[in-house]
């Protein structure tokens, strides 16, 4: 399928999402999430791709929201205004119901609802020369699109509220300081190191692998003992897989396994 603001490629069980208008700077347009979510409908079904790179054409990841069109929306009744904007939330977050792992693979500007989009994301890879901002405060708006829940949950309480208070942007190595993204990598390695890092995972056994996501993100709402049931029911369930036996027999045998993802 051709779309007309991103490009949706699949290679090796890897789905590489790209938000395609340079021009732009990749801003999240109306146009653009609707395209977005067709993909990741899309995604939900295919049996086939075990990982998801999302990241942008050109010298930027994203702009953010689009400012036109984000603030056409306030111009209609306040309770329509609200139902459009949580709509638009939707849109982007809807990665987060993927059970395949994402890796959001930013660079140059990453900015507002652009970074939100990539801390939806399970995993992020920081090119060194990407700046990036929850800049909401500096055109007088809260901050929307999750920044409020996703970002403490990754740098705590203190350094989301700098973050938003100031909406001043902050470099990748600070980003890998403060744990807001796994790894920095220069301009001409990035894609080469990300593309390498969803081929490990992806190589990997996909039922354990899908139940780990859930697993982890329930784990941050939950208390241990039922991360302990949830945990050994989904121990129990991978035992009856191919791929725990291959795993096992490769183990004793000194080989690496060939996993076939059932």
């Amino acid at each position: 399928m051709q779309y007309e603001t991103l490009r949706f490629e699949k290679q090796d069980r890897i789905a590489v999402l790209t938000l395609n208008q340079p021009k732009k700077r990749n801003a999240m347009t109306l146009d653009l999430g609707k395209e977005f979510s067709t993909v990741i409908s899309e995604l939900k079904e295919d049996q086939e791709a075990r990982v998801l790179i999302i990241t942008g054409e050109g010298s930027s990841f994203s702009s953010g929201g689009d400012l036109q069109s984000t603030f056409d929306q306030f111009n209609a009744p306040p309770a329509q205004a609200k139902a459009n904007i949580i709509k638009y939330y939707k849109t982007f977050l809807s990665v987060r119901d993927l059970e395949i792992p994402t890796i959001a693979v930013i660079k140059g500007h990453t900015i507002g609802a652009a970074l939100c989009l990539a801390l939806a994301c399970d995993m992020r890879i920081a090119c060194s020369d990407t700046k990036m901002s929850m800049s909401f405060i500096k055109i007088g708006i809260h901050p929307g699109m999750g920044a409020s829940y996703l970002l403490p949950r990754l740098v705590g309480t203190a350094k989301a509220f700098e973050m938003c208070l100031t909406g001043d942007p902050i470099d990748a190595q600070e980003a890998l300081r403060i744990g807001l993204v796994n790894h920095v990598q220069a301009p001409e390695q990035l894609m080469e190191f990300s593309l390498d890092l969803a081929g490990r995972i992806a190589r990997n056994p996909v039922v354990p692998a899908r139940f780990l996501k859930k697993s982890i993100n329930r784990g941050l709402h939950t208390d241990l003992e039922s991360a302990l049931d949830y945990e050994s029911s989904t121990q129990v369930i991978c035992s009856f897989t191919e791929d725990m036996q291959e795993g096992l027999a490769a183990a004793k045998e000194k080989r690496t396994p060939v996993f076939k993802g059932y």
